[in-house]
């Protein structure tokens, strides 16, 4: 091997290991782990070791396919029946929530700063799209009620397919002579299309799959994340949405009991991390730190007209046809999460030397770290001040476990907290639908079998396995009785919401 190929092969592995273990170290102290890969970026860039990187087209081609791997996990780990109920809200605040945000940044950046309308309106669509690894990484830490979590989480997989396609119409080199209408018709198409080709990917993996019998296990985690690519590849060749039908067919491909579905999720879970912590490293090392200084005043007056006017209004226009409380839509606000989404939207207009497009770039990068530092850190908090949490939400548990997968279960924990109901219940007063059982019960330090006679106390943890036919009954039953109390029942409580 050539002595320029070892060299970046050590590099490259020393900020790998270097990059795992800020999970833990970050994770520890609070910060987001974003930063730390930006950071690291930064550190052997050109203001560190001195590796000096500004291929744009190279870092917006990685910037997609890191894309692509990210959103085809969150799609794969999307229950249908969580987000059944909010598709409605997510797909408006993909596309009407992204409009009206564009357009209050637009006019805000145009009127305070000065820039031309097609250099305002580039800045509120770069900023429009939540990060999807952001979310997902930030909110599963989170007790939170289900369909605040689904919303959040279809929202960010599904609005960077219109905000890409914004993105690259406004970079144009030169404008469209086209009426209004028929770039809408276009975006329309576009979307169309990209949904349609991720059912079909997703229909024609779970047939094949189902069917095949691949002589190894490992073969069938590579297979479906090809079916994803594959629907990206797809509806690109199209020219429809390549990024909606990724989160399509994950959805379809994630929800279909696969065989050996776990280790799907835990192999597309590794490989989502692995696509972040390179995307987030080569965003890094693509920033000159010398020019971020003169970018704090645009991100600044950016970041405060996005979170208190475009943000807030786009979620209070795409929540009028549905039922949800201002505490609701205020938390939905607060927790549109920036990550690298941004960054990477902000390579498009570079690469296609729009005049401006420098400063727009250090801006989203000033801005998403201010953002990432305040909004993460700030989550929880915010739940908790504006009543949303739900610590007596059942969450998964990602376990690589044959005997599980050959029963079609699931395995779920449950925190007792401080209010809940559930203190005070006998097991066999939970009356768990049949294919669910409380398996073990942990109590200060030490896990024991429950008996049906057994107490449960605040602060205990349950462990829970449900097949998947009555996981859904299981966990209404155990919102019922968190509320309610035993007699739930009789109280007309069936731990359904009734906005759903």
């Amino acid at each position: 091997m050539t002595p320029g190929l070892d060299l970046a092969l050590l590099v490259g592995a020393a900020v790998l290991l270097v990059a795992v273990g800020a999970v833990r170290f970050s994770t520890r102290l609070g910060v987001p782990s974003l930063l730390v890969y930006l950071a690291l970026g930064v550190a052997i860039g050109e203001a560190g070791l001195g590796i000096r990187f500004d291929d744009v087209e190279l870092t917006r081609v990685l910037g997609f396919c890191a894309l692509i791997v990210i959103i085809a996990e969150g799609g794969l780990s999307a229950r249908w029946s969580t987000l059944r109920p909010v598709l409605g809200l997510a797909a408006v605040l993909s596309t009407v929530g992204v409009l009206v945000s564009i357009l209050v940044v637009g006019l805000v950046v145009h009127l305070l700063l000065g820039l031309d309308w097609r250099l305002a309106l580039l800045y509120g669509a770069v900023l429009s799209s939540t990060d999807a690894a952001a979310v997902f990484a930030t909110l599963r830490r989170l007790r939170l009620p289900p369909r605040l979590v689904a919303t959040l989480e279809a929202e960010s997989g599904m609005n960077d397919a219109p905000v890409v396609i914004l993105v690259v119409l406004l970079s144009r080199a030169t404008p469209a002579a086209h009426p209004w209408w028929s770039e809408a018709l276009l975006v329309g198409y576009e979307l169309g299309v990209g949904a349609a080709v991720g059912v079909a990917a997703g229909i024609a993996g779970r047939w094949a799959l189902r069917r095949a019998a691949l002589p190894s296990a490992g073969l069938y985690p590579i297979a479906v994340v090809g079916f994803t690519v594959l629907a990206y590849a797809a509806g690109s060749v199209l020219h429809a949405s390549g990024f909606l039908a990724v989160y399509v067919a994950g959805v379809l491909l994630g929800n279909a009991r696969l065989p050996h579905r776990q280790a799907i999720l835990g192999f597309a879970d590794g490989l989502a991390w692995l696509a972040q912590i390179g995307l987030f490293v080569l965003l890094g090392l693509l920033v000159s730190p010398s020019r971020l200084d003169a970018a704090v005043l645009p991100a600044v007056v950016a970041g405060l007209a996005l979170v208190l006017a475009a943000r807030p209004l786009s979620v209070a226009i795409s929540a009028l046809p549905f039922r949800f409380a201002l505490r609701e839509q205020a938390f939905l606000s607060w927790a549109g999460l920036r990550g690298a989404v941004p960054i990477v939207l902000a390579t498009i207009p570079l690469s296609e030397r729009v005049p401006g497009a420098d400063r727009l770039f250090d801006a989203v990068f000033v801005l998403v770290v201010i953002f990432t530092l305040v909004q993460a850190g700030t989550l929880a908090p915010a739940a908790r001040r504006l009543r949303v949490t739900a610590p007596a939400e059942a969450a998964e548990i990602r376990v690589d476990t044959a005997p599980l997968e050959r029963m079609r279960a699931d395995l779920l924990q449950l925190e007792v907290p401080p209010g809940s109901r559930l203190g005070g219940v006998h097991v066999d007063e939970l009356r768990l639908p049949v294919g669910a059982s409380v398996t073990l019960v942990l109590r200060d330090g030490t896990g024991f079998v429950p008996g049906p006679d057994t107490r449960l106390k605040v602060g205990d943890s349950l462990l829970i396995v449900a097949t998947a036919e009555v996981r859904d009954e299981a966990e209404r039953r155990l919102r019922a009785v968190s509320r309610r109390g035993r007699l739930a029942r009789w109280f007309g409580e069936y731990g359904e919401d009734p906005d759903e």
